[in-house]
């Protein structure tokens, strides 16, 4: 029972420190080059052990109260679990209750070791590639962009040093600081502090220049999972947090990519909309909307019907 008390604390602390790491992931490189990712990182380590540290001590006492409480005949076996079979009886009592506590802190420690493994690898990624998930999807978009326009040009990603050791490095020091003050970090060789910034104006550019204008032919209400659109627009709901947008029929919208059920886009807001809204956009249902005939022949795709790359 002890050790029941002793997981229990190690879980609400260690509840503290999944939302901590769980964060990190998601945000941009300043918060990665913080004094404590580096601690984060490895706390995300220890968790894990000390769980299954943890489970180790609850099975193994699961099974030795089991077998002290088990007796065999012929065609039966028992577990009385009022006392032991053995003299002398166990220190601490291990009843029904502490069997069924056991049994569900075991279930919490083997949860809290995998929740938390994955998240320890989900941490080691980034800082092997010195790169956070939001950059990955920008140097994916550049290496698109490079590719639809079959363009002479390579798209080098600034922060990665070109060694795994190298990137290590700026994470785990000797001092226990990260490198970089979270303003201004080392660049490759090659590159500068702005060459990432640019890339991004470039395809702000890009997103506009194929932007599609689509005009409303149908009403939708917003609703995430809309019933009423189609079996296929109904399973096919984009999973992102992104909102979806509210149209009326008549209205028009600047998409700029999509799916094959669902478009992504702005609304064309007229100078009498709402004051202090500067702009609508969202995902909604592709058979909500058709293509104006002014640009059916000179607009480009959404970049989700883009070449294959």
């Amino acid at each position: 029972m002890p050790c029941l008390l002793v997981l229990a604390l190690f879980l609400w602390g260690g509840n503290r420190k999944i939302l901590r790491i769980a964060c990190t992931s998601s945000i941009v490189k300043s918060a990665k080059h913080t004094r404590r990712h580096g601690h984060i990182t490895a706390e995300s380590v220890t968790a894990p052990l000390g769980c299954i540290h943890a489970a180790f001590i609850f099975v193994m006492t699961m099974y030795t109260q089991l077998y002290n409480r088990l007796s065999f005949g012929w065609n039966t076996v028992k577990i009385d679990m009022s006392a032991a079979r053995r003299d002398p009886l166990p220190v601490t009592p291990f009843g029904l209750a502490a069997f069924a506590a056991t049994l569900f802190a075991l279930g919490l420690a083997l949860g809290t070791t995998i929740a938390v493994g994955m998240l320890f690898f989900i941490q080691m990624k980034i800082i092997l590639r010195n790169k956070t998930s939001i950059e990955s999807w920008i140097e994916e978009k550049a290496k698109d962009r490079i590719q639809y326009y079959q363009l002479d040009e390579v798209f080098v990603f600034p922060y990665d040093m070109g060694s795994r050791w190298k990137n290590l490095k700026q994470v785990f020091t000797w001092s226990g600081v990260p490198e970089g003050d979270g303003l201004s970090w080392p660049v490759r060789e090659g590159c500068h502090p702005y060459s990432f910034t640019i890339e991004q104006l470039k395809q702000k550019a890009d997103k506009r220049i194929r932007s599609v204008r689509y005009r409303v032919i149908e009403d939708y209400s917003g609703a995430c999972c809309p019933l009423n659109k189609g079996i296929k627009t109904f399973f096919t709901s984009p999973c992102t947090e992104e909102p979806r947008i509210r149209l009326q029929k008549g209205e028009f919208i600047l998409a700029t990519r999509g799916l094959r059920y669902w478009l992504y886009g702005d609304k064309i807001l007229d100078d009498a909309f709402v004051e202090g809204v500067s702009r609508i956009r969202g995902w909604f249902p592709r058979n909500c909307v058709e293509k104006c005939p002014c640009d059916a022949e000179t607009d480009q795709a959404p970049e989700g019907e883009k070449k294959n790359r």
